[in-house]
């Protein structure tokens, strides 16, 4: 039987829901970026901490997708798939530049799809999103993760897109709170203390 990946250490830091979702592949800017979604389960374990849906919810779905592994597969591939497409577009944002329409086309038609799910409920003040099917559907978690991202991309908020600079293929994207945005790395701890490190050296070898 399919169970949840029992892995916690997933990095829910970038600021918003799509950039977590793109920060699922480590070193996404090098050569050979390290893959955390290896199997359906780990997407399942990953909509859990994001909070996508309960651990009650996720297991039930693990059981309809140990007689669905088929389908279960193509999911994992689409959801794989969909976060590239969002991280190209978002590191181009990132980096002032035009994103490849062919990530657009992607995104808008798997967004067509999954806002013909979504639909408005009443809640205890006023109304809520809310999903059609989702109880039914292996690839739940993708339709909020496809809406925050079209609402990310039509906001005023784009010039807060950051990429870590690191030279090495980091490619963690984040949103930037900075009161100047002048934040560059994903983390002083690892990268920008490479950074600061790597400059001390350098000073010191040219006084040298």
């Amino acid at each position: 039987m399919l169970a949840l990946s029992r892995e916690r250490d997933w990095d829910f830091d970038a600021g918003l829901l799509p950039l977590d979702f793109a920060n699922t592949a480590e070193w996404h800017a090098s050569p050979k970026p390290s893959e955390r979604l290896n199997a359906y389960p780990d997407l399942m374990a990953w909509s859990v901490e994001a909070g996508l849906m309960t651990e009650a919810e996720a297991r039930s779905v693990l059981e309809d997708a140990e007689d669905r592994s088929e389908e279960a597969a193509a999911v994992l591939d689409r959801a794989i798939n969909l976060r590239e497409a969002i991280y190209r577009v978002l590191s181009a944002v990132a980096a002032g530049k035009k994103p490849v329409q062919e990530d657009l086309d992607d995104l808008n038609a798997a967004l067509a799809e999954a806002l013909s799910r979504a639909r408005i409920e009443p809640a205890p003040k006023g109304f809520s999103w809310a999903w059609s099917g989702a109880d039914q559907s292996l690839d739940r978690m993708l339709w909020p993760i496809l809406r925050e991202t079209a609402e990310l991309l039509t906001s005023d908020d784009l010039d807060r897109i950051g990429e870590c600079a690191d030279d090495r293929g980091c490619g963690y994207l984040f949103y930037d709170i900075s009161r100047n945005h002048s934040r560059r790395w994903c983390s002083m701890e690892s990268c920008g203390n490479r950074a600061k490190a790597r400059r001390h050296y350098g000073r010191k070898k040219v006084r040298g």
